[in-house]
């Protein structure tokens, strides 16, 4: 009987293990493996460097320079791969989560194995866009790593089980409402909630989008309108501002999805396009060094 036991409760710890695993997210992955990894590798690289003698000084073109050159470009040419990698889900040990994991921190470790290979000499040439650009590939996969790690959970919260479509469902329905609602309305009161009526709820473009600002609302304008009127019936014009309340409630909890949404999905706007540049701009530099230097 104990023995049993203890084997059932040894079947439920693995259980559980799994479902860590399975839980476990990129940025942890295998007990922060490839952050040690690539925290090693820098480490390596600031000790070598202060320990081997280049005469003049540290530059790209010494030896030394070349070797973390030539590791620099082979990291940024096999970090560009995890778009290819994306279209196959395997469970191995380069699982996504780990190609994923290996990216992150790899493509961080450029900041020592690219500066560094540049000897600290920086100047107005192809050599240094093509540092500057690796920066800027780099601070553009942080943000996406940090909202990548933040948002989707206030994206879910927000959602409370909803779909997009069940959002915009909401507003319609309240759109039917209103419309009912303001038969018995006076014309001038009347006016802004046709207008509310007429709204696109996606409209406002990007910056409005990212912000989660429409100081432009037709719906928030009607609120104010009929809040303040006097004109119409008092119990037709209560029932129509408390239908207002709802849809603004309503637009507000799209409008925050929508701006999450945003926020999750513009950075690859940038850091794919910069990685072709990048990619560009490398090439460029390592013509020049061996065709020209």
């Amino acid at each position: 009987m104990a023995s049993l036991f203890q084997r059932r409760r040894s079947k439920a710890t693995q259980t559980e293990r799994v479902r860590e695993r399975k839980h476990e997210g990129f940025l942890r992955y295998a007990g922060f493996r490839w952050a040690k990894i690539s925290g090693g590798l820098c480490l390596l690289i600031i000790v070598s460097y202060a320990l081997v003698d280049v005469t003049p000084r540290h530059n790209g073109g010494s030896w030394y320079g070349y070797t973390l050159g030539t590791i620099g470009a082979g990291l940024i040419l096999w970090l560009t791969a995890l778009g290819y990698r994306k279209r196959k889900m395997t469970s191995s040990a380069w699982s996504l989560k780990a190609w994923t994991s290996a990216h992150v921190y790899l493509g961080l470790s450029l900041i020592v194995i690219g500066t560094w290979h540049t000897g600290f000499q920086l100047g107005w040439n192809v050599h240094t866009l093509a540092w500057a650009l690796m920066m800027l590939v780099i601070l553009s996969g942080l943000y996406g790593v940090i909202v990548y790690a933040t948002l989707p959970a206030a994206l879910s919260n927000n959602r409370d089980e909803m779909t997009q479509m069940q959002m915009l469902e909401a507003i319609r329905a309240f759109d039917r409402q209103l419309h009912s609602a303001a038969q018995p309305l006076t014309p001038a009161d009347t006016a802004p909630v046709l207008a509310a009526l007429d709204e696109d709820p996606f409209a406002g473009g990007v910056m409005a989008r990212l912000s989660g600002r429409y100081p432009n609302c037709a719906t928030a304008a009607a609120l104010r309108t009929l809040s303040g009127s006097n004109g119409s019936d008092r119990e037709a014009r209560e029932k129509v501002v408390g239908l207002l309340k709802q849809k603004q409630a309503a637009l507000t909890r799209l409008r925050r999805h929508l701006k999450i949404r945003a926020l999750l999905e513009i950075w690859l706007y940038v850091h794919v396009p910069l990685t072709f540049a990048l990619i560009a701009a490398l090439s460029a530099h390592i013509i020049s060094v061996f065709f020209y230097w």
